[in-house]
């Protein structure tokens, strides 16, 4: 489990394509001390998990299941990504409930920089793929490779992000360009809540045909 608060951006320094899986090697932002093999390390909001470091690079497998529902496959060596953490018993929770599990790929449809005092910021507007919709709410949450943001707006298929300068700083996202893919996660508790209420309706209106035989 994670928060969607980013620790830093971290570097690709090697991609190795195997039969079964792909291997990846991160350049963590910081020290892996405390970090042991088995453990979680979100990329780019991708929940993976260590096989092997040295110092401060670490590798991860990823499957072909996540490299067809993520962007890990567009990686190359050199490639940017944001690096998380998982959320320790006792830690604030600064975002909100993240897994770490990707429900799909969004396209950057715009980024604006917005001029204000004491500090300019983006808009940034994403096209939110096809039945991720119903889980976007103004002023609700939002994970977008593995940042957590809040929803400024929602207009059909498409939202809209503020992103804040310390975000900037701290991230890749106001590095990408229109046009740039990126991994969404939907906020879990909304999920929770429709898959219940989708699954209350179905056994009320199976009982109410029951009913009227």
């Amino acid at each position: 489990m994670f928060t969607g608060i980013v620790e830093g951006v971290g570097e690709i320094t090697s991609v190795h394509a195997q039969a079964s899986h792909t291997k990846l090697a991160i350049r963590a932002p910081f020290s892996l001390k405390d970090t042991k093999v088995g453990d979680s390390i979100a990329i780019d909001g991708c929940c993976l998990t260590v096989t092997k470091k040295a110092g401060r690079v670490f590798q991860a497998d990823i499957s072909p299941e996540t490299l067809r529902v993520t962007t890990l496959g567009k990686l190359v060596q050199g490639s940017k990504v944001n690096v998380e953490r998982p959320l320790r018993v006792g830690d604030r929770l600064g975002g909100h409930w993240v897994q770490g599990h990707v429900d799909g790929v969004g396209k950057l449809e715009s980024v604006k920089k917005v001029r204000a005092k004491p500090q300019n910021y983006f808009l940034l507007t994403v096209k939110v793929p096809k039945g991720l919709e119903s889980y976007m709410v103004a002023k609700g949450s939002v994970t977008v490779d593995g940042i957590s943001l809040t929803v400024n707006k929602v207009k059909s298929h498409l939202i809209e992000l503020c992103i804040i300068p310390h975000t900037q700083h701290r991230t890749t996202l106001t590095g990408k360009k229109a046009g740039a893919t990126l991994n969404l996660e939907a906020d879990v508790l909304l999920k929770y809540i429709d898959q219940s209420f989708n699954r209350i309706s179905k056994t009320w209106l199976a009982k109410q045909k029951t009913k009227s035989k």
